[in-house]
């Protein structure tokens, strides 16, 4: 029987490349997006199918899994990688919009987490594993928002860790520290390595899938060489 993995906040950069590394180990894939705009394409080029859901309702996650359960069952491994900024000064920012992002960035990957592991435990395996940043290790200025979402993500990863791999639950939290390479400006390839490739960081989730579970991880850091922050 054929692998496959549930990728969960799905678009381009990371996510884009996190499904075709696993097309091509040969999983069959299932994308989640909130509106799916920047994942069609994806979606197309990798064979994948397309669900939208807001992540950090409780009602859009508890459908997207029926909805996979009926289509491919549970899947080996699921990634959780949505996030949201609400940057500026601790006085300015606007509670509403805070709460939003810290909904998505962390209750988001709860949910997602319950529905996960409730499937992983009756099946007696699986992976899960969330996208982390510099901020969940370290707060910077006028990041307070973010660094709280990706504070509890790392938390959450951590307990879960310790909580289900006994159980041949493999969680792995990533600590992205540094900028990933895209097509925006600044962002691009200029020959020296200074951000991540996200198709290096989509090798480096498959290969953490495939550890063996007598040396699980549970938390990975990847940096650039040449990184200066």
């Amino acid at each position: 029987m054929s692998s496959s993995a549930l990728i969960i906040g799905a678009g381009s950069g990371l996510s884009a490349a996190l499904a075709k590394r696993c097309a091509e180990d040969g999983m069959r894939i299932v994308l989640a997006a909130r509106t799916g705009e920047k994942a069609r394409s994806v979606a197309d080029e990798t064979g994948a199918s397309l669900h939208l859901c807001d992540a950090s309702s409780i009602d859009d996650v508890d459908r997207l899994f029926t909805a996979v359960d009926a289509e491919i069952g549970m899947p080996d491994l699921v990634v959780y990688n949505p996030s949201a900024r609400v940057p500026g000064p601790v006085t300015d920012i606007d509670p509403a919009a805070a709460r939003a992002a810290i909904e998505v960035t962390c209750f988001g990957a709860f949910l997602v987490a319950q529905q996960t592991t409730r499937r992983m435990l009756a099946r007696g395996s699986g992976s899960l594993f969330f996208t982390g940043a510099t901020a969940g290790v370290k707060g910077f200025a006028n990041s307070s928002v973010f660094a709280m979402g990706k504070f509890g993500l790392r938390g959450l990863a951590q307990s879960l860790a310790r909580e289900l791999h006994p159980q041949n639950i493999h969680i792995g939290h990533f600590v992205i520290d540094g900028g990933i390479r895209s097509k925006r400006t600044g962002r691009q390839d200029d020959g020296t390595d200074r951000m991540l490739d996200p198709d290096a960081i989509a090798d480096a989730y498959l290969q953490f899938h495939h550890q063996h579970r007598s040396a699980w991880g549970w938390e990975l850091e990847l940096r650039p060489w040449q990184e200066r922050f």
